[in-house]
């Protein structure tokens, strides 16, 4: 599954548009984290706890979304994009998505 951030994949054809793809998650940090978290804010800098639940459920993200896009037969998602939004106190949910396609496959060398 080739996936790129660009509205076509570079050197290949588009045989077929599919459609739309998405997938998302709703993580939340452990309430330990969450203190420690709130600690930092008040001195500044980054909150690694986050950083890392954030970097965690962007990839199950985009893992869901290939495997939607998979399942419809697409050997390609081109044009992701993220989106996020607060869910409540501590959790996020975060959406991959993009457009499904079938792109022609490489030559193959003889």
């Amino acid at each position: 599954m080739i996936l790129v951030t660009t509205d076509s994949v570079a050197g290949r054809r588009t045989v077929r548009t599919i459609g739309i793809v998405k997938g998302s998650t709703v993580r939340a940090c452990h309430v330990g984290d969450d203190i420690m978290a709130f600690l930092k804010n008040l001195v500044g800098g980054e909150l690694p706890e986050y950083t890392e639940v954030m970097a965690k459920s962007r990839e199950q993200a985009i893992d869901r979304m290939a495997e939607e896009a998979r399942a419809l037969g697409a050997n390609a998602v081109a044009g992701i994009r993220f989106a996020n939004s607060y869910i409540t106190q501590g959790a996020a949910e975060i959406i991959a998505y993009g457009t499904a396609m079938v792109i022609e496959e490489p030559p193959r060398n003889s």
